[in-house]
């Protein structure tokens, strides 16, 4: 289809430093050089301070990019040979806490988003074609606890809400989950439902999905070789997309068998 060749070449240093028992200072810094879109430069900071009552505060701060690939530039009838890399800065402060032994763990996270260039199929002078769409300025809570119920249970939920002034596709404004898993002897099965609400699944025309998933999985070591595996995939049989015109599967059973030599 396209005889086109990419080299990228990048190196990176990380620095980490302990201040006595309550603070952890980290640093690192990547340069990543690519034959058509140049030179980047990729920086991340962060801090965790150790409170009493086996508290932590984690700040971080960093920065991501990601440049065009063959497809996106000289592939089919949306590529653009123009196209700059993605690059965004994402700053981020979490604070997680462990009680009951341990058997309690649950956690808070506030996220800042702001990205530039982002790559999107847009229309341009009366045709589709892949375009650098501009800044993106996002924030967000995520919330996770898990609880050890007994040695064999453990009990997980947690919930994420994105607030997008510049919507991304196949990303959702709410996602929640509650799981519950077993392990004990030979058996290992846990079974989750997911909530999916407000997913951007396309920007022009803007369309939103709303979906519940349930899942289920389990396996049984047979002996030391031979595992026997089971999964079961949106047992409610959800009719929804991530991306527009591409439907996803129905309710889905899998099973088979793990030889381990």
């Amino acid at each position: 289809i396209v005889d086109k060749s990419q080299n990228e070449i990048a190196g990176y240093v990380d620095i980490r430093q302990h201040f006595d028992d309550w603070v952890t200072l980290n640093a690192g810094l990547r340069v990543d050089n690519h034959d058509q879109a140049g030179t980047e430069w990729i920086p991340q900071l962060g801090a965790s301070i150790h409170l009493p009552k086996n508290a932590e505060v984690k700040l971080t701060a960093s920065r991501g990019f990601r440049y065009p690939i063959i497809r996106e530039m000289f592939m089919w009838g949306v590529a653009n040979p123009d196209l700059e890399a993605e690059s965004i800065w994402n700053y981020e402060v979490a604070f997680s806490q462990r009680l009951m032994d341990d058997r309690l763990e649950y956690g808070i996270n506030l996220f800042y988003i702001h990205g530039d260039n982002m790559i999107a199929v847009a229309p341009v002078d009366g045709r589709m074609m892949n375009v650098n769409t501009g800044k993106i300025r996002n924030k967000g809570i995520e919330m996770q606890a898990s609880y050890r119920i007994s040695p064999s249970w453990m009990l997980d939920v947690n919930y994420s809400y994105l607030d997008m002034e510049n919507p991304v596709i196949a990303s959702p404004e709410h996602k929640g989950y509650g799981g519950l898993s077993f392990h004990k002897g030979r058996w290992q099965l846990s079974t989750g439902v997911q909530y999916v609400g407000g997913l951007y699944k396309s920007l022009n025309p803007e369309e939103k999905e709303d979906y519940v998933l349930w899942n289920v999985k389990g396996s049984y070591r047979v002996s030391r070789f031979l595992d026997i595996w089971m999964r079961g995939e949106n047992l409610l049989a959800q009719s929804y997309e991530i991306m527009d015109g591409y439907p996803m599967p129905k309710a889905t059973l899998m099973g088979g068998v793990r030889l381990q030599f």
